[in-house]
């Protein structure tokens, strides 16, 4: 991995010195701010030997110091040093809208993290959907990219729906998404507070190419973990990694109902590219029914994402089967999908096992970052020889292994006791939860192991 790496930085700069200057233009004049507007929050920026300085500023939300031009599909090169102490970032194909008396920003920025856990280059969504490539569970190698007392170089490309990012000749990340095609690049001062007043972040050697970047951009990077936000989509990568979608968007081929042979005719309604659980009234498995993938699986990476309704309980299963008596929801492990604020049952169980990500009943999730009701959330559970981990969001929430000894205390004093060897079956289905409570799914895909 590390040698791949290295070979990339070096592409990287044949390439970079092959390249006419002609297909570059400053994007910053190094002088003003001119074709700069600044939004958001009244930090301060200066400008000063060819360096763009944004000085932050307490009490005062993000600053940014916005171009008034859009952009499309294009490169950006600069280079940043920041304060040890100061977060910052650089928003791409961005928006803003008007928020009482503040104009807001929105989309995706490339993150500037000078902390110990080296997410730089790393794409957040800025006042939206958080975080959609964190750096430390999809691309380890690059955690250490980023000089936090020197100039880091950066490079973005933007093209098509495809964002990849490099620091200092090493790739960072490398996202698929189609939620904007074009938009303001802005430079950010992170909101602080007074402790941490007059830290600075500097840019400086700022330019851009919008033409002829299919001769510009650089190689394709598989060493990195791609991340697909386009639903029910498989990126080329993607099906060469072996991912397969278990629901296309359009139909229920591969699915039935659990303890049926067949897929609801009710309960159960595909609309907008979901596969969409109706309410009625909150009782388990008393409508449609949960239902069930016609396959089973042993070791495999899961990913779905999901959007809740207020108050709404689900949850995804796996490892399940029907060989159980069960009047309810078929027998097996589970995602839990929950409304924490509003659902009785995240008070309910032990420590919190029964909110949201956890593994229902059995152990709490930590760590999370929820999206919130009325948003999609993207959810992961990795089962490989035993070895399980939920994440949320990009987040690793939990981990166990199953049959340990601890996995058996667990079921032993937890509502699943009644079912021998529960959860231990080599392989099993996949479930989606009726629970009477209007839940949405998409993006449903799946990878042996």
């Amino acid at each position: 991995m590390k040698s791949r790496i290295i070979l990339s930085a070096m592409l990287m700069t044949l390439i970079l010195t092959g390249c006419r200057h002609s297909d570059w233009h400053d994007l910053f004049n190094g002088k003003d701010f001119t074709g700069f507007v600044q939004k958001g929050g009244e930090a301060q920026f200066t400008v000063e030997d060819g360096v763009m300085t944004g000085i932050s500023t307490p009490d005062t939300p993000n600053s940014f110091m916005c171009t008034t031009e859009e952009y499309s599909d294009f490169i950006l090169e600069f280079e940043v040093k920041v304060d040890t102490l100061l977060n910052s970032g650089v928003q791409i194909r961005s928006h803003s809208t008007e928020n009482g008396e503040r104009t807001l920003v929105y989309g995706y920025q490339v993150e500037i993290d000078p902390t110990d856990r080296g997410w730089s280059g790393g794409i957040y969504d800025e006042a939206r959907r958080g975080w959609l490539y964190p750096v430390t569970p999809n691309n380890v190698a690059a955690v250490r990219s980023f000089d936090r007392h020197g100039w880091n170089s950066y490079r973005v490309e933007a093209i098509g729906n495809r964002i990849r990012t490099w620091i200092n000749g090493i790739p960072v990340a490398d996202l698929v998404d189609d939620a904007d095609a074009s938009g303001f690049i802005a430079f950010q001062v992170h909101a602080v507070n007074s402790e941490l007043a007059g830290t600075r972040v500097m840019w400086k050697n700022i330019r851009i190419a919008t033409e002829n970047l299919e001769k510009l951009a650089l190689p394709d990077t598989p060493e990195i973990y791609q991340a697909n936000f386009i639903p029910n989509t498989l990126t080329e990568r993607q099906k060469a990694d072996g991912w397969k979608l278990l629901f296309d968007g359009t139909s229920p081929t591969g699915w039935r109902g659990a303890h049926k042979d067949a897929f609801p005719d009710f309960g159960w309604v595909i609309e907008n590219g979901c596969l969409k659980v109706l309410a009625s009234g909150g009782a388990e498995s008393q409508a449609g029914g949960d239902i069930v993938t016609v396959g089973q699986y042993g070791n495999f990476d899961l990913f779905f994402e999901f959007m809740i309704t207020e108050g709404a309980n689900s949850g995804v299963k796996y490892f399940v089967t029907e060989a159980y008596p069960t009047e309810g929801s078929a027998i097996g492990l589970e995602y839990q999908i929950l409304d924490d604020q509003r659902h009785p049952d995240a008070l309910l169980g032990r420590d919190g096992n029964r909110t949201v990500a956890s593994l229902y009943d059995l152990i709490p999730a930590r760590n999370k970052r929820f999206n919130g009701v009325g948003q999609w959330n993207a959810a992961q559970i990795v089962s490989l020889n035993g070895h399980v981990e939920h994440w949320l969001n990009g987040f690793k929430v939990l981990e166990y292994e199953r049959g340990s000894d601890e996995y058996r205390r667990l079921v032993s004093e937890s509502k699943y006791k009644i079912f021998e060897g529960f959860g231990e079956a080599e392989q099993g289905h996949i479930l989606l939860q009726d629970h009477g409570d209007e839940v949405w799914f998409r993006s449903i895909r799946i990878r042996e192991l």
